[in-house]
């Protein structure tokens, strides 16, 4: 309690000098004036050690991002998909993001490309300045002392080849083999492999065994010869089709010699298959198990496998289990899948939406480039994506899209060095840009790009916040 004498005195003082202690009136404004009291704040990037992809648009800061080095601190894995429809930028992402991967030395690229024009695949450019063949398969060609690829080549585990055999059947079938099936397709597999051991034994091997099985395999199983020939004819009326039918050429003799596999950049020219045809998931079947058996090695390389026209793999439900387990064991040696796709409609509608949702799970990064409004929202659904994301996504231009990094999700301006350029947009690619645009024309589309990207992030926080008020004392 104050005592009698504080108290007169505080009364006297008031009474001449007036209150000593004053209150400050209140200010009303908007929460959008008042916010230019506090300083300008841009979210945390992904660090500074990797490969730079260009710079962020609402920040300015530069853009980095690896798969390599976020794993297992920000990445719980290092898979990567990209969705957009044609036109946006893809394309040179995909070009340059390896071009500057390789310029590390324990890096290794492996692209599927099933694209191009004037009878070469979309890669075939960037092969040659980098002194790479590319592995092109062709029907036709290979008729011809073309590139092969044998199922039963002896670089390829026992276990790997009639896994393979099975994939390639079921594939072409569009079921699971049954039992009896499966049965008729091993026995006639090992005896190839413990008979045929002067040269590299071939699918005309097995399809003459399915055919005319031995008696000792009947007499294992205690059933009769025409049964056993009888559960494989199927099998072998599937893998004649390699042999003697539409799809000749490519998988039924020993595998071409001179393919580099320790190349750092191996690219399979798929341009040349009918992308609706069964060989294109026969041929993902191939190289997937090939890759897994030869490529994919302990080695502490860092390994990333491209894959244009996912669709085509996942779309498959056996071949989609084949990419699962292999990005599965990739992941403990270093593998980072990247998978291309238009829209996202393409695989979580299609025969294989099981295999595809446990897939893009395992991608925990996420590019996303201009689409259609109703698709942006069903993708940004799909994948979790902040509501202001999936806003954006119909409004960005070319070269300028939203990544989601395991959550950490920013707009970004993919930036092409002059180097790059004339590898990069080729008129073969005209649907991604073309190499005869000017700077000038460039510069003022980025320009362009970035007005529109600023002028919805106003809107959008003017709608937030304009209309609100508070009181700041």
């Amino acid at each position: 309690m104050r005592d009698p004498l504080s108290v007169l005195t505080d009364a006297f003082t008031s009474f001449l000098f007036g209150k000593v202690e004053t209150t400050r009136l209140p200010v009303r404004t908007s929460t959008g004036q008042a916010q230019a009291v506090y300083l300008p704040t841009a979210a945390p990037g992904l660090g500074d050690s990797g490969v730079i992809i260009g710079r962020e648009v609402y920040s300015g800061k530069g853009y980095i991002y690896d798969p390599f080095q976020l794993y297992g601190q920000q990445l719980p894995a290092p898979h990567w998909l990209v969705l957009g429809e044609s036109g946006n930028g893809k394309s040179a992402l995909e070009k340059t993001y390896v071009l500057r991967q390789l310029r590390f030395r324990d890096r290794q690229v492996v692209v599927l490309d099933a694209q191009g024009e004037d009878g070469v695949g979309e890669w075939n450019l960037i092969a040659e300045e980098l002194g790479i063949t590319p592995i092109r398969l062709d029907p036709m060609a290979a008729l011809d002392h073309g590139i092969r690829l044998n199922p039963l080549d002896p670089s390829i585990t026992t276990t790997g080849q009639l896994a393979l055999l099975r994939t390639i059947i079921e594939v072409a079938m569009g079921h699971g083999l049954d039992e009896r099936s499966g049965f008729a397709l091993k026995v006639a597999h090992a005896y190839v492999n413990e008979t045929i051991v002067e040269r590299q034994p071939v699918l005309t091997d097995i399809v003459e065994q399915l055919r005319h099985p031995e008696p000792e395999s009947a007499e294992a199983m205690n059933v009769a010869l025409d049964d056993v020939r009888a559960w494989g004819l199927d099998v072998a009326l599937v893998l004649d089709r390699l042999v003697d039918g539409d799809l000749r050429g490519m998988f039924d003799g020993p595998t071409t010699v001179g393919i580099d596999l320790d190349a750092p950049l191996i690219v399979f020219d798929l341009s040349h298959i009918d992308r609706n045809s069964i060989a294109m998931p026969i041929l993902m079947a191939i190289v997937g198990v090939w890759l897994e058996h030869t490529w994919i090695r302990p080695d502490r390389k860092k390994r990333i496998f491209m894959v244009e026209e996912a669709w085509h793999i996942i779309n498959s439900p056996f071949v989609a289990q084949l990419f699962q387990r292999l990005l599965k064991f990739g992941r403990r040696l270093g593998l980072s899948f990247v998978a291309v796709v238009h829209h996202l409609s393409d695989v979580v509608d299609g025969a294989a939406a099981k295999e595809a949702a446990a897939i893009l799970k395992m991608a925990s990064t996420r590019t996303i480039y201009a689409q259609k409004a109703d698709e942006a929202r069903a993708t940004g659904r799909v994948l979790g994506l902040p509501r202001w994301a999936m806003e954006i996504i119909p409004t960005l231009t070319p070269g300028i899209a939203v990544w989601d990094v395991n959550g950490n999700v920013q707009v970004v301006k993919h930036l092409v060095t002059e180097m790059e350029r004339p590898l990069v947009f080729t008129d073969r690619a005209m649907t991604e840009s073309s190499r005869d645009m000017t700077d000038d024309v460039l510069h003022a589309a980025e320009l362009e790009a970035e007005e529109r990207a600023a002028a919805f992030m106003e809107q959008r926080l003017h709608d937030l916040d304009g209309t609100s008020e508070s009181t700041v004392a």
